[in-house]
C-alpha cells in the first residue's frame, strides 16, 4: 500500500468524466488499498479515485464502528444512486476542498447499485450520515464537488480565497 497525493480544487482531474471499471484484478485491489491508506492518513471518511488523479468510477468509504481503534472500509466499484427519498442538511467538508465546511442539502435515504472488487453486483440502502458520505463521493465520479451545491456567494468567496493561495504559493 502507498499513500497517494490528494488533488485539490481547482485541479482539472477533479472535473473530468470518469470511466467505468471493467477489469477486476490485482491492480484494482491495489488502487483501492492505496485509496483507503490515503483516506485514513488524510484523515477522511471517504475518497473517490479522481481525488488521487485516477479518472475511474471507484470510491472507498470508512465503515469502522470504532474509528479510534480500527480501520474498516468498503470499496464500491461503478457506484450509482438508483433510488432516493427525503432530504437532509448536513455539514460537509472535502479533502480536495481544504479549509471549507458548509451545510449541504442531500437525499436522506438512498439505494446504491455497485460492484464489489471481484465484479459481483451489489445493492445497498442507507440513510442519514452514511447516505451523505456516499452521495458526496459519487458526486466526485461525476466531476461535481460539494462547493457546487453551495450558494453562488459562498462558492465565489471560496474561489477568491483559493486564487489568493495560488498567487501566494507561486511567489
Amino acid at each position: 500500500m502507498s499513500i497517494r497525493k490528494i488533488y485539490q480544487y481547482p485541479e482539472p482531474v477533479l472535473r473530468q468524466e470518469t470511466e467505468p471499471i471493467t477489469t477486476f484484478d490485482e491492480n484494482l485491489k491495489q488502487l483501492a488499498e492505496d485509496m483507503a491508506e490515503t483516506m485514513y492518513e488524510a484523515p477522511g471518511i471517504g475518497l473517490a479515485a479522481p481525488q488521487i488523479g485516477e479518472s475511474v468510477k471507484l470510491i472507498v468509504v470508512d465503515i469502522s464502528k470504532d474509528r479510534e481503534n480500527e480501520r474498516e472500509y468498503m470499496t464500491l466499484v461503478n457506484p450509482e444512486i438508483v433510488a432516493h427519498e427525503g432530504f437532509q442538511l448536513d455539514e460537509e467538508g472535502c479533502l480536495s476542498v481544504p479549509e471549507l465546511t458548509s451545510k449541504v442539502k442531500r437525499y436522506k435515504k438512498i439505494t446504491v447499485s455497485f460492484q464489489d472488487p471481484e465484479g459481483k453486483p451489489q445493492e445497498l440502502t442507507t440513510e442519514d450520515r452514511f447516505a451523505v458520505v456516499l452521495q458526496h463521493e459519487i458526486d466526485h465520479l461525476n466531476g461535481i464537488l460539494f462547493i457546487d451545491h453551495l450558494s453562488s456567494l459562498k462558492r465565489n468567496l471560496y474561489k477568491r480565497k483559493v486564487k489568493k493561495w495560488l498567487v501566494t504559493s507561486d511567489e
